[in-house]
């Protein structure tokens, strides 16, 4: 049973990552339905609630992972015998266990505070579920980035690494868009709220199920983020690795039907700016690449549908198609963020795909990261703490407009190291990334 010791340890655990008291908006929101309310029982106690809650999230998790267990299976029967994604996966373990003493921090704060909304129900598909991480108060509407996380398109998969399912259990706590935790804990701190969405992977679905789902999730939160405090008209998408490309994907897809006058759920006009950290954005370029890093062609090509689709699922390439000329000019401020160390995705992704949206006048820039690899930017520096220049940029991009954001900003304390540097150097030096 939970009870107020592990409220406070929260805190002890990981300090200023996320602490455990209600917002203002979910205290309003109980007060108006205890207003309603024909009878006048007593609501159930806090700790019966949070028991029901947490005894619901693993209920949510015991079926994921029998899902992910049979998709696993059938996965193998695709990938077969071969050295490179076994020792990729020998690798991933290692490399997970090394990081466990930050990811371990992460998971407590992930499932006992109060301030992460788990599994919202977005669609109809078992996975179309996303965590909300909401600021410790919300006196005014505050901007939101839609998160998308990376997996090399696969099932249970971390990166470019295959599946991590196989090679940690331990993992599982944090699989599919709890991959986000790090982040959405660390953005919430600075008034930001973040929505992390889950999607489809492959056996389970394709690269167009995938797009569907994520634009669906877009949807959802564009349609109904005020309900939590969030700003409609201050969104950001950010996607990392095959997010990135997903989310591109979703981006392209939605300013080429607005720019043709189809209808649609949500508009690209709501969308502030688009954050790609490590994505590969042209699939022609990357299939080779891709098979000699153990992502084989065979399995890449099932992924993605064939290889006449490729093209289809490649922004680089539909945003040059002479009949997405207009979609360009309706696209937001995009920024790429991309290490020179890269061996997953390489740096040129990223610099190719700029160069093409700035000869189709949309606006976008690129900024490197010298020495970084795949996942120094997303793991292993925000487990270092202090200040990073991603997070950093991000935070002030955001709240460019809001000078008393910015003060505050500037007053907030280094963020705690939750792994110690000499397991991150060796995390480092095996990674398979």
């Amino acid at each position: 049973m939970v009870n107020e010791e592990n409220d406070k340890s929260t805190v002890s655990i990981l300090p200023r990552l996320a602490s455990c008291p209600p917002t203002s908006a979910a205290m309003s929101h109980q007060i108006r339905r205890r207003g309603i309310e024909k009878t006048k029982s007593a609501p159930p106690p806090r700790r019966l609630c949070r028991q029901q809650s947490l005894s619901r999230d693993i209920g949510h998790a015991a079926a994921e992972t029998y899902l992910l267990t049979h998709l696993t299976f059938h996965l193998l029967s695709y990938l077969g015998i071969g050295y490179r994604w076994i020792t990729r996966l020998l690798g991933l373990g290692l490399y997970a266990m090394l990081l466990m003493p930050g990811f371990l921090q992460v998971a407590y704060c992930y499932f006992f505070s109060e301030q992460v909304r788990r599994s919202i129900v977005y669609g109809d598909q078992p996975r179309n579920r996303l965590d909300l991480y909401l600021p410790i108060e919300i006196n005014a509407p505050k901007p939101v980035v839609i998160f998308v996380t990376g997996g090399a398109w696969i099932i249970g998969s971390d990166r470019m690494g295959m599946t991590s399912s196989i090679s940690c259990d331990c993992l599982l706590v944090l699989q599919y868009k709890a991959w986000g935790s790090l982040l959405g804990l660390q953005l919430a701190e600075r008034d930001i709220i973040v929505a992390c969405l889950d999607y489809r992977n492959f056996p389970q679905g394709t690269i167009s199920d995938m797009v569907q789902d994520v634009s669906q999730g877009v949807s959802f939160v564009c349609n109904n983020i005020a309900e939590y405090g969030g700003d409609p008209d201050r969104i950001y998408l950010m996607g990392q690795s095959a997010g990135a490309h997903i989310l591109s994907c979703v981006l392209v897809e939605q300013a080429v039907k607005e720019s043709r006058g189809e209808s649609v759920s949500w508009s690209v006009s709501q969308i502030n700016a688009y954050f790609g950290l490590s994505g590969g954005y042209n699939l022609s370029s990357l299939v080779d690449h891709f098979h000699n890093r153990g992502l084989y062609r065979s399995i890449f090509l099932s992924v993605m549908e064939g290889e006449d689709s490729l093209p289809k699922f490649s922004p680089e390439i539909v945003i040059q198609d002479s009949g997405s000329t207009n979609a360009a000019s309706k696209l937001p401020h995009i920024v790429l963020f991309h290490g020179t160390a890269d061996r997953s995705i390489p740096l040129d992704s990223s610099k190719t795909f700029v160069d093409v949206l700035r000869d189709a006048g949309a606006k976008a820039e690129l900024i490197v990261y010298d020495g970084k690899s795949h996942t120094d930017l997303f793991l292993q520096d925000p487990l270092r703490g202090g200040k990073e220049d991603l997070f950093e940029f991000l935070v002030a991009f955001i709240h460019a407009n809001d000078e008393e954001a910015l003060q505050k900003d500037a007053m907030a304390p280094p963020r705690r190291r939750l792994v110690p540097e000499l397991l991150l150097k060796l995390a480092r030096e095996i990674s398979p990334f």
